[in-house]
C-alpha cells in the first residue's frame, strides 16, 4: 500500500497549484452528495421542515453537487492530460540523456516497451484521477454522515472494515506481483515481435526457423503472457469478491446486529442502509481503479529499473557550453573500457589501454580484424563511452560525465549501423541553403532526393543511397571532427572514389579531424596515418606497409570547395 500511496503522490507532484481548487471542489461535490442523501432520509422518516423548504434544499444540494461535480472533473481532467504530456517528454529526455551503455544492455525491446506500453499504462492511470478523487470525496461525505448519525455504529462499521482491509491488502499484493510477472512476459513477446518484423527474410527463406519460431518461441511467450493475464485476473475477481462479502456483510450487520446492541433510532438506520447502498457505486469504481493503478505502478517501477527515474530532473538546462572550433587536440591517455562477459563461456573485452592523439587537419585510418575493437573504440572516441580507466582529453581538458555531451558535440559520425532522420533537425536553415544541393549532386542523389523546408523528399531509399544522405547531413553539420565507420562498404567504385579521393582530402583541407574505419587499402595512401586495432590494442603503422597497392584515387568530380560558414 507504500508503495500504492506514494505512485499516487509521483502522479500528483506536479499539482502543487491545482490542490486546493481540485480538493475544495471534490469536498463540495462529497459534501453535496451527502446533503442529498441526509434530505431524502429526513423526507421518507417526514422529520424536519416543511416540503417547501426541503425541495429548496433538495434543489438547491442537486445543483451544488452538478456544478461541483463538472468543475471538479473539469480541473482534474486538465490536470490529467497535463500530467501525461510532462510524463511522455520527462522519458524522452530520461533516453537521451541516459548513458549509452546502459541503453545498449538494456536492449532496444525493452526501451520501446517503456516507451508505448509503459507509458500507455502510467497515461491510464493519470486518466483515472479524476473519477478516484471524485469517490474518494463521496466515500469520506458519506463517512462523515454515518458519524453524524451515530458515532458508535460508525466506529463499529470502521473496526469491521479495518478487518476486512487487512485481507485485502493480502490479496492486492498477490494481484501487484502477478502484474510485475505480466510486464516481463510482454517484454519478452515484444522482444520476439521485434525479431519477426527484423528478421522477416531469414525466416522467409528458411521453414524450418519460421515455423520453429512461429511455434514455439512465439506461442511460448504468448502463452506465458496469457497464464500471467489470466492468473492476474483471477486473483483481481478474487479481491473484489472478498470485498463485496464485506461490503454486504457490513450492509447486513448495520440492519439486523446494530439494532439489537445499539439504540438506533429509525432515522439512523435508513440513514446507514441509503448511505451504505449508495456508496456501493463509488466503492465499485475505487476498486476498479485497483488494476489500472497498479500497472501504472508497475510501469513506473519498471521504468526506474532501466535507470530512467522520472521526475529527477527533465529536460537539458542551463547555459550550452560552446563547441571549439579552429585547431585541436584529441588524445587517448592510459584510456581503457572493457565488456563484461554476459555468460561463463563468453570471455570479456578490454579495450587499451590506449595512448593515441588525433589532430584536426588530420585523416586516420583505422584498421582491424572483426573482433578487434574498432566500434567499441569508435564510441569511445565519440563520447559515448567514456573510459573507465585512463583520460580521453580535448584540448588538454579531461572528459568527465558532466563534459560528456559537449564533447560529443565535436563530432558528426556516420556509424555503420547509422540511423537516417528525414528532418534536417538542428540544422543551421542558411547552412542547408547554401550547401546541401551541392552536396546531393556530389553524391549524384539528386535526381532522388530534394530538400524542402529543412527536409528530405524521400527516405525510402537502397541502403548505399540512405548512406549517402547520411553522408550529406554529416557534412551539413560541420562539426570539429568526422567519424566514418565502413561508410564505403556498401558503395559502388564511383563512389568509394569521390569519397576517398574527393570528400575526405576537402574535409581535412577545411581542418576537419578525419578518423575513417574502413578496409579499402588500396586508399590508404590518402590518409595521414594508419592505426591498427588487434585485440583491443592500437599500434600506428607506415601507410606504404598497410597498403597492398599503389592506387592512386582519382575524383570522379572536381572537388567544390564549400563555405564553412
Amino acid at each position: 500500500m507504500m508503495k500504492m500511496y506514494r505512485f499516487l503522490l509521483f502522479l500528483l507532484r506536479d499539482a502543487r497549484s491545482m490542490m486546493v481548487l481540485m480538493v475544495l471542489t471534490g469536498l463540495l461535490a462529497g459534501l453535496s452528495s451527502v446533503g442529498l442523501l441526509a434530505v431524502i432520509n429526513k423526507l421518507i422518516n417526514g422529520a424536519g421542515a416543511t416540503p417547501e423548504l426541503f425541495a429548496v434544499a433538495f434543489i438547491g444540494l442537486a445543483v451544488l453537487k452538478v456544478v461541483s461535480n463538472y468543475l471538479s472533473q473539469l480541473l482534474l481532467v486538465t490536470f490529467a492530460q497535463k500530467t501525461i504530456l510532462n510524463l511522455g517528454m520527462d522519458l524522452c529526455w530520461k533516453v537521451v540523456r541516459a548513458p549509452y551503455r546502459t541503453l545498449e544492455r538494456r536492449g532496444a525491446h525493452e526501451i520501446l516497451a517503456t516507451l508505448t506500453d509503459d507509458t500507455n499504462a502510467m497515461a491510464w492511470a493519470v486518466n483515472g484521477l479524476p473519477g478516484l478523487a471524485i469517490n474518494v470525496a463521496i466515500l469520506a461525505g458519506c463517512s462523515l454522515y454515518l458519524a453524524w448519525l451515530s458515532w458508535q455504529a460508525f466506529l463499529g462499521v470502521v473496526l469491521l472494515a479495518v478487518f476486512g482491509l487487512l485481507g485485502y491488502r493480502q490479496l492486492y499484493n498477490r494481484v501487484l506481483r502477478s502484474s510485475l510477472a505480466v510486464r516481463d512476459a510482454k517484454g519478452v513477446l515484444f522482444e520476439h515481435f521485434r525479431s519477426l518484423t527484423e528478421g522477416m527474410k531469414e525466416l522467409m527463406l528458411h521453414r524450418g526457423r519460421r515455423e520453429t519460431f512461429v511455434d514455439s518461441d512465439i506461442r511460448q511467450a504468448a502463452e506465458a503472457l496469457r497464464h500471467h493475464n489470466l492468473v492476474t485476473t483471477k486473483q483481481y475477481l478474487t479481491t473484489d469478491s472478498w470485498t463485496q462479502v464485506l461490503f454486504y456483510g457490513l450492509i447486513g450487520v448495520i440492519l439486523l446486529l446494530f439494532p439489537r446492541l445499539l439504540s438506533l433510532s429509525g432515522e439512523a438506520l435508513t440513514g446507514y442502509a441509503f448511505a451504505m447502498l449508495y456508496m456501493i457505486g463509488p466503492m465499485w469504481g475505487l476498486l476498479g481503479m485497483v488494476p489500472t493503478l497498479s500497472r501504472g505502478q508497475v510501469a513506473l517501477e519498471k521504468i526506474e529499473s532501466l535507470g530512467l527515474a522520472l521526475g529527477e530532473g527533465g529536460r537539458e538546462g542551463g547555459a550550452e557550453r560552446a563547441v571549439i572550433h579552429g585547431t585541436q587536440s584529441l588524445e587517448f591517455s592510459e584510456a581503457c573500457f572493457s565488456y563484461e562477459p554476459k555468460g561463463e563461456d563468453e570471455r570479456s573485452f578490454s579495450l587499451g589501454p590506449l595512448n593515441v592523439t588525433v589532430r584536426t587537419g588530420e585523416l586516420v585510418f583505422i584498421i582491424g580484424g572483426n573482433g578487434s575493437g574498432k566500434s567499441t573504440f569508435v564510441k569511445v572516441l565519440t563520447g559515448l563511452y567514456l573510459p573507465q580507466q585512463g583520460e580521453v582529453r580535448l584540448n588538454g581538458e579531461a572528459i568527465t560525465p558532466a563534459t560528456q555531451d559537449w564533447y560529443r558535440q565535436h563530432f558528426a559520425a556516420v556509424f555503420s549501423d547509422f540511423y537516417l532522420f528525414k528532418k534536417l533537425l538542428g540544422l543551421d536553415p542558411a547552412l542547408i541553403e547554401s550547401q546541401a544541393e551541392g552536396w546531393l549532386k556530389t553524391l549524384r542523389i539528386q535526381h532522388k532526393v530534394t530538400i524542402r523546408d529543412g527536409e528530405y523528399s524521400t527516405i525510402n531509399l537502397s541502403q548505399g543511397q540512405r548512406k549517402r544522405l547520411a553522408l550529406v547531413t554529416a557534412m551539413l553539420e560541420d562539426r570539429p571532427f568526422y567519424v566514418f565507420d565502413e561508410w564505403a562498404a556498401d558503395q559502388d567504385p564511383q563512389y568509394k572514389e569521390v569519397f576517398y579521393g574527393e570528400l575526405l582530402p576537402e574535409l581535412r583541407a577545411r581542418g576537419k579531424g578525419v578518423i575513417v574505419v574502413t578496409h579499402d587499402d588500396r586508399y590508404f595512401h590518402v590518409g595521414d596515418r594508419v592505426l591498427k586495432l588487434d585485440e583491443g590494442k592500437i599500434l600506428e603503422i607506415p601507410n606504404s606497409t598497410a597498403s597492398t597497392g599503389s592506387h592512386r584515387a582519382t575524383p570522379v568530380f572536381k572537388p567544390v570547395i564549400r563555405s564553412s560558414a
